[in-house]
């Protein structure tokens, strides 16, 4: 990392709250800048610093009827803005996909990296006044454990063999084998701490340990909360209210954030963007981030199963003219894996993945398949233009001899009824770690606005 980096690395954390302006001080000067230069960094990072108060209304294109509090079933982008802002989790990620401490302040590996001994910070609060103990993290782990269980997560635990308190604030996992990747697993949004109620969890109450409070919920239409104010980290909440809109309806959204009924919106209508930012008061950000579509399918269920079928769809699918048709150039082509090149673990060696009806042939030949007739279900719940990305689908795998029949499902119920559920669907991730991989096969497309 050069200096530049590392200097802008510094000014991210002074803003977020990481460190103060001492240490900003002591690392920027370690680099052999100035005073003056270092003194003007941080009068920089403070200037951009977020006033407190006020309400935040986002009109958001997620959100369903079936959307619930349950952990477990947190997913897309309604639930999980909504799962961060109200609870705290064990670790984080941070602006620099580095993992760093949240509600524990520090961990240890021993035994190969199969033992994880995590410290919980001092005075730490739930919502409802009691205090967050060893005990509550091990329920809340535990939800996610067991045969019984239907978590999302259940797979990115199925590891942990035992869970145990040492003390009020410190929990020992043991893995069945070593994982450096554990503490990053604990960032998942699946996995919220909440509090122990006779050895489980009680995820109806909506009491959570993040900066925010729960006052209202209403499944697929809005949630409100407040701000915590015994909240750890007074750096991470700067409205003293915020409410989530659900406004599933492209056109919806975008008018009610040229009339300024929202303060701000998302999966903003790539065809009509640049007008939009033309509009007076109206601020489009568009910035490089992890969020990645996707073509998910089942490997358990026929014909998926094949790894031979699935390389042939890997071939038939045109990217680039995804990018270009649905994409206008808000986004890059993606490759075998979730990781863009502005992440760490970037693999810049793999072969990319492009339009080749010949080697989608040939697999098919591989797998002894000469007529291929498949479903591809989708829904604009996904992100603006999903439709018109299976239609092309549809298109350039016709030219490789697959049928595809893109079967469009209701945008209200998608993620619950639709959402691993059938064998091959569109999907939008984002850059948490993806749940149920142990069954899913993924085509990935491109990585867009967030």
């Amino acid at each position: 990392m050069n200096r530049n980096e590392y200097l802008k690395q510094l000014e991210g954390r002074l803003l977020r709250g990481a460190i103060g302006r001492r240490q900003f001080m002591r690392g920027a000067l370690a680099t052999g800048i100035g005073l003056t230069v270092a003194s003007g960094l941080a009068g920089r990072a403070a200037a951009a610093t977020p006033q407190k108060g006020g309400m935040l209304t986002a009109g958001l294109g997620h959100g369903a009827t079936t959307d619930t509090l349950d952990p477990g079933r947190f997913e897309a982008g309604f639930l999980i803005p909504l799962a961060y802002g109200m609870h705290g989790y064990l670790t984080e990620i941070d602006a620099d996909s580095a993992v760093r401490p949240s509600l524990s302040e520090s961990w240890e590996a021993s035994n190969g990296a199969s033992v994880w001994t995590f410290t919980l910070r001092e005075g730490l609060e739930f919502h409802d006044g009691n205090s967050v103990t060893a005990n509550d993290v091990i329920a809340s782990i535990n939800y996610h454990r067991g045969d019984s269980s239907d978590s999302a997560g259940a797979p990115l635990v199925a590891d942990v063999t035992d869970i145990r308190a040492d003390g009020p604030r410190t929990v020992v996992f043991t893995l069945a084998s070593g994982n450096a990747d554990f503490p990053a697993i604990l960032s998942d949004y699946h996995f919220p701490i909440m509090p122990a109620v006779d050895g489980s969890i009680d995820w109806r109450a909506g009491i959570g340990t993040g900066p925010y409070r729960l006052d209202s919920f209403k499944p697929g239409v809005s949630a409100e909360l407040s701000r915590f104010e015994n909240h750890w980290n007074d750096a991470v909440a700067h409205v003293d209210q915020w409410r989530l809109l659900a406004l599933l309806d492209t056109n919806a959204r975008m008018t009610a954030a040229v009339s300024g009924d929202v303060d701000l919106i998302d999966k903003v209508d790539l065809k009509t963007a640049n007008l939009m930012a033309r509009k007076p008061g109206v601020t489009l950000h568009s910035v490089a981030g992890t969020q990645h579509y996707t073509f998910p399918m089942l490997t358990n269920v026929a014909p998926f199963d094949d790894n031979n079928l699935r390389q042939a769809l890997k071939w038939a699918m045109n990217r680039e003219e995804m990018v270009e048709k649905v994409l206008f150039g808000y986004g890059a082509v993606g490759n075998d894996h979730p990781i863009g090149p502005n992440q760490r673990y970037y693999n810049d060696q793999m072969e990319q993945k492009t339009f080749d009806p010949d080697k989608a042939k040939f697999y098919l030949e591989k797998a002894g398949i000469s007529d291929l007739k498949i479903p591809l279900t989708t829904a604009d719940a996904a992100f603006p233009g999903a439709v018109d990305a299976c239609l092309l689908i549809q298109n350039s795998a016709k030219q490789c001899g697959i049928t595809v029949d893109v079967e469009r499902a209701p945008n209200d119920g998608y993620w619950s009824d639709v959402w691993r559920s059938r064998p091959w669907l569109r999907q939008l991730h984002g850059g948490a770690p993806c749940c149920g991989y142990d069954v899913l096969a993924s085509l990935q497309v491109g990585r867009g606005v967030e």
